[in-house]
């Protein structure tokens, strides 16, 4: 299919958000795909637990509790975190020092078993799996993340990504909405084909412009839906 082109959403962004250089300041940093290979697996344990307590909650009182999760759970230390008993995951559920939500406390040693997994069988750390994800298919990392890990579907996976460096797309409702909008997304938005039709369109968008998937991602969003000054 033949899709919007990057000249077009940029200038209606631009025109949305009051000129380039309005439009500009309000682009997310460049991705840090060169570091995510020494990043340490117990940092990409540490987002992922923050981003799934975020879901559905309050951003800023998982902000305002997360030196207490990093103390209480050991800074993510992974090797630790798997020792764990069972009887002491259900104590520091119950600490008032933290959120107490089991389901998601469950998920730090599961998502500690998926890193250290990955680490076993590619002998290799964590983030040098994430660094060498191919970069034109950050869907196939979404739905890694989604099936090998705990609670990492819908947004969670992706916002984690992007908060640690990697470069991707967000599905976010402006996102959609152009994607709805403009013939490229029909079916839902978690489906293989919907998330095949969005990694082609934003695959096309790179080669056109060169700008990064999260660059390219916000353009999209301010050049559709309503119009905040994010």
């Amino acid at each position: 299919m033949t899709y919007p082109d990057y000249i077009s959403i940029y200038e209606r962004a631009c025109e949305r958000k009051g000129g380039e250089a309005l439009l500009e300041a309000l682009l997310p940093a460049s991705p840090r795909n060169a570091q995510l290979a020494a990043l340490g697996s117990d940092r990409y344990l540490a987002e992922f637990t923050r981003k799934i307590f975020q879901s559905g909650f309050v951003w800023r009182v998982v902000d305002n509790k997360w030196a207490n999760f990093e103390e209480i759970f050991w800074n993510f230390d992974i090797e630790r975190l798997l020792m764990m008993p069972d009887e002491m995951l259900e104590r520091k559920a119950k600490d008032p020092a933290i959120i107490r939500n089991f389901n998601k406390v469950k998920t730090i040693p599961q998502n500690a078993l998926m890193i250290d997994d990955v680490e076993r069988r590619e002998d290799r750390a964590f983030g040098e799996f994430i660094a060498d994800w191919p970069e034109e298919d950050v869907i196939g990392l979404w739905l890694y993340l989604k099936k090998k890990g705990s609670r990492l579907g819908g947004n969670t996976g992706p916002y984690a990504l992007r908060s640690i460096g990697f470069d991707t797309f967000l599905l976010t409702s402006d996102v959609e909405g152009f994607l709805r909008n403009n013939g490229i997304v029909d079916s839902g938005i978690g489906s293989l084909r919907a998330l095949n039709a969005t990694q082609s369109f934003f695959n096309e968008l790179r080669a056109q412009s060169g700008r990064s998937l999260s660059e390219l991602s916000r353009i999209v969003s301010l050049s559709y839906g309503q119009n905040r000054g994010q």
